[in-house]
């Protein structure tokens, strides 16, 4: 059975929807800017923020201010909004129609923010409801009108969205689902910026993956949904597949519970296995989006796990972290987004701030837009655990791929 993606919608730093999306790619503008939203006294480190207040996107939705709804479910419901309509769902509500969703904040920005309230008072109490990830996806969901069939979420940091999409697929194979829209949402909360400070791999100025002198990641926020059927049901539906998800793996190497193993095992295991799903050898994919996150490890640990599976014929690669900053469980959507749209219109976004090689590796990433005709895309999401996830969009299917059986 071949899967399709029949639609899709997106927020993050470079806006909100496909075309700006589109045209911040096409023109090299970044989201990165400094924190205007999160009230944290490291406002100072430049961030991927949507650029729209929780009222602002309220507005948009036409919901009202006092209506108790997390960041994480405005942009989710924003997303998820924008890839019905493309795929043009509400036509088709007799269908399993599944919902899968990846966060691993949820609602906890509003937590941080009324906690003591919670403790002392009354005030604020209708955020307690919303802390829980799965009450987020519920809410998002609830932009569909209930018609959702079956609906879950899952969290496995920055893979969640990724494997949102895996489960997805994995639905539609087993004929437990007609469609599937699947991705993530999620937002920047005191818990990210605490927690990624601590570590030490906050870079006080614009990232720079996989440049010798990375210094470590943004951060950033958003939301992104791909609708997946099988291509069967997409030409009833007379749908035009925006492009095939011709392979996906995930492999676990938990190596440690923050850090990338040296030899990026997972990472390659996870990248093997979605070339083999996907029955395509290395050499055939056009273009890598790699995970390239901008911190000392991750990028020699990733970079390592290509060069061990294409040799001295990495294909061309960038990390667009650089565009949107780190979306943590929403990245393996939002990046799956992007690599659909580099896919149909046939280019390689550039891998902004690079200046200077790695010398651990013998390739380097692409540092300008190349406008180049695609076939197949690579994109990699790697959480924490180890929890690596390797997705394949294709312009066409390939004859006895797994995936079609």
């Amino acid at each position: 059975m071949a899967i399709v993606i029949s639609g899709m919608g997106i927020v993050s730093a470079l806006g909100c929807g496909i075309k700006p999306t589109l045209r911040a790619l096409s023109k090299n503008i970044s989201g990165i800017k400094k924190i205007e939203h999160l009230e944290t006294k490291l406002s100072h480190f430049p961030s991927g923020e949507v650029k729209m207040s929780d009222n602002e996107m309220k507005k948009m939705l036409n919901l009202r201010i006092k209506d108790p709804i997390t960041r994480t479910t405005l942009m989710g419901r924003i997303a998820l909004k924008e890839a019905i309509l493309a795929s043009f769902l509400p036509k088709y509500s007799g269908l399993r129609i599944a919902f899968i969703s990846g966060t691993t904040v949820g609602g906890m920005e509003k937590s941080e923010r009324y906690y003591t309230d919670f403790l002392t008072n009354t005030n604020h109490k209708e955020y307690i409801a919303t802390h829980d990830c799965g009450a987020n996806t519920d809410s998002i969901a609830a932009v569909y009108e209930g018609k959702f069939h079956l609906m879950t979420t899952l969290s496995t940091a920055c893979s969640s969205a990724a494997n949102a999409i895996i489960l997805g697929a994995n639905l539609l194979k087993t004929h437990r689902a007609d469609i599937v829209v699947a991705g993530g949402s999620e937002c920047l909360s005191k818990f990210h910026i605490n927690g990624f400070h601590t570590l030490k791999i906050l870079d006080s100025d614009p990232c720079k993956p996989f440049d010798a002198q990375r210094n470590g990641i943004n951060l950033g926020e958003g939301a992104a949904y791909i609708v997946l059927e099988n291509e069967r049901l997409a030409k009833e539906r007379v749908m035009r597949p925006l492009c095939y998800l011709s392979g996906y793996a995930n492999a676990c190497d938990a190596y440690h519970q923050t850090a990338s193993s040296p030899d990026g095992e997972g990472a390659y295991l996870a990248m093997c296995n979605a070339l083999k799903m996907s029955n395509l050898q290395p050499e055939e994919i056009s273009y890598i989006n790699a995970h390239g996150t901008g911190t000392l490890n991750n990028d020699l640990s990733e970079g390592i796990a290509i060069e061990r599976l294409f040799g001295k014929k990495v294909p061309y690669l960038s990390s667009t972290k650089a565009f949107t900053g780190h979306t943590t469980s929403a990245a393996g959507a939002i990046e799956a987004v992007i690599s659909i749209l580099a896919l149909r219109y046939g280019f390689i976004p550039a891998n902004l701030n690079w200046c200077t090689p790695m010398e651990e590796l013998s390739f380097s990433p692409v540092n300008q837009l190349i406008k180049q005709n695609l076939k197949h895309v690579l994109s990699n999401s790697f959480g924490f655990g180890g929890n690596n996830s390797a997705l394949v969009f294709s312009t066409t299917k390939k004859r006895n791929s797994l995936i079609s059986k």
